[in-house]
């Protein structure tokens, strides 16, 4: 894979790449979807997550649109599982989806950075849910979620490093981090992959 020989330009992270099969970045079209897709996993184990996403599913005959989304009463979607802030949050995404637009071909347009920034105009997306979708949806090769506790985890034990001084614990993982661009998303694939801990759906 194109990745790997670059990757492997650090020692530590050459360890894990001997370990398994090289990733492949999938692309999703229905942005939207796995947008609620992902506020509904947060702060959830993969199977309680699995589980309210296949009753989401369920309400529909097929995937919902996000005229689907938005006119499912309240309290149908609490029904499934999912907290008010919750329902309120997949709500805001669908509506977003309509009013301002979530389409593959306006967001394959866009750079990592603009891609954030129109997505965190909504309530509930956080940085780091961008992040996961532009690796998971968009596929793109070069993002780094720092925010992310697996990956914070893999980089302390892997690396040594201490986290106590949280600035300066942020700017280490920046500074070992820029060395894999332009393929930081693998690295964080694999990563996760040695954790055991991928957010990966």
């Amino acid at each position: 894979m194109h990745y790997i020989q670059h990757l492997a330009k650090d020692k530590k992270i050459k360890k894990l790449l001997e370990h398994r099969e090289p990733f492949v970045l999938k692309k999703r079209k229905k942005i939207y979807l796995h947008l609620c897709g992902s506020i509904m996993s947060q702060q959830l184990s993969v199977k309680v997550a699995d589980v309210i996403w296949k009753r989401f599913l369920a309400l529909y005959d097929k995937h919902p649109t996000p005229e689907q989304i938005v006119e499912t009463p309240f309290a149908t979607l609490r029904g499934i599982g999912l907290s008010n802030a919750k329902v309120n949050y997949v709500q805001n995404v669908a509506r977003f989806a309509l009013e301002q637009g979530m389409e593959w071909k306006q967001l394959q347009k866009m750079s990592n950075e603009e891609v954030t920034q129109h997505l965190l105009q909504i309530k509930g997306v956080g940085r780091w849910t961008t992040e996961m979708l532009l690796m998971f949806a968009l596929g793109r090769e070069d993002v780094f979620a720092i925010d992310d506790l697996g990956i914070q985890n893999a980089m302390i034990k892997l690396y040594k490093l201490d986290n106590a001084d949280k600035k300066k614990f942020r700017e280490n993982l920046l500074r070992i981090s820029a060395k894999w661009s332009p393929f930081r998303t693998y690295a964080c694939l694999h990563l996760w992959n040695w954790k055991d801990n991928s957010p990966a759906k």
